[in-house]
């Protein structure tokens, strides 16, 4: 047997490695429109899945969608124009990548240090640390 069959046959009985999308899936938004204003009903839910604070999800939101808004009582988030449900849901996904996916492995275990003055993610998963611009 010689090297090649050896891989092939080490290749073979390796399991595949389920993508991270099976545990890391962020939910759709809920929006509605009230008046002048877009209400992202499950506002509260998105932030607990990212793993990240509401009032940074929130000011993301407000740049990214180039609004005002604040969050309620309840949780949701309340955002002064119409937006869709597809525009919203693009700026939480860029938030995702910006702030939640580890851009060395590609896994969401992160969470938020400081560093000098500078906010780097860190990778609980890999253990990469990268600068991000929040």
């Amino acid at each position: 047997m010689d090297y090649d069959d050896m891989l092939d046959r080490a290749l073979d009985e390796t399991p595949d490695i389920e993508g991270s999308s099976d545990r890391f899936e962020v939910p759709d938004p809920e929006v509605r429109q009230e008046g002048n204003v877009s209400v992202y009903e499950n506002f509260q839910n998105t932030c607990d899945v990212l793993g990240r604070e509401d009032d940074h999800v929130m000011q993301f939101l407000q740049n990214e969608l180039g609004t005002s808004g604040h969050i309620d009582e309840s949780g949701r988030a309340r955002l002064t124009g119409e937006f869709s449900v597809r525009r919203v849901s693009n700026a939480v996904d860029e938030y995702a990548d910006e702030f939640v996916i580890c851009s060395e492995c590609g896994l969401p275990d992160t969470h938020f240090e400081r560093e000098g003055g500078v906010l780097l993610l860190r990778c609980e998963a890999c253990g990469a640390r990268s600068a991000t611009s929040g």
